[in-house]
């Protein structure tokens, strides 16, 4: 059953060679950081990665947005050249 709440960050690059590396930065971290009450999934198409955060509750909803934002911000600064 797919949890009743969800919330899908978009974020554009300037190119594709910055999204590739963001979305290789943060792909270990799906199944290694998801909870009982969350999931997260990667999708990039382009300079385009798409971060959808899914949870039971809207705790759990907002703890899961602050966890990928967060890990996302990291990857952004860690990966620029």
């Amino acid at each position: 059953m797919t949890p009743p709440h969800r919330t899908v960050f978009t974020l554009d690059y300037p190119d594709e060679s910055l999204a590739r590396r963001v979305e290789r930065s943060l792909r270990p971290e799906i199944d290694d950081i998801e909870g009982d009450r969350t999931t997260a999934a990667l999708a990039r198409e382009g300079a385009t990665l798409r971060v959808t955060v899914e949870a039971d509750d809207l705790v759990a909803l907002r703890a899961g947005c602050n966890t990928w934002l967060t890990l996302t911000g990291v990857a952004e600064a860690t990966s620029q050249p």
